[in-house]
């Protein structure tokens, strides 16, 4: 079950996403809404943290040096929860 629905998810993003500019990953409808950039980013940090977590592996994130190919300004552990608005990738 997870499987399939892990698999459905990574479809949805791929669709959403295809073809977009950096501009248009980055925009935000409102000043309180996050990016598709971030909500992308939030989306699959949670699932490697969940699954990693479940199965008593260590995260694809750090695993495989996600974290620094991203380049972001936070902890490799974070997942983005309690973020605020913030610039491309935002803290809501």
């Amino acid at each position: 079950m997870l499987v399939d629905a892990f698999g459905r998810i990574r479809e949805v993003v791929h669709r959403v996403v295809d073809g977009l500019t950096a501009e248009k990953l980055g925009l935000r409808v409102d000043p309180e809404a996050n990016s598709i950039a971030w909500l992308v980013w939030h989306l699959t940090r949670i699932q490697d943290d969940h699954v990693a977590g479940v199965a008593g592996v260590e995260q694809v994130w750090t695993s495989q040096g996600w974290e620094g190919r991203f380049g972001l300004p936070f902890d490799p552990r974070d997942t983005g929860y309690g973020h605020r608005v913030r610039g491309i990738i935002q803290r809501s």
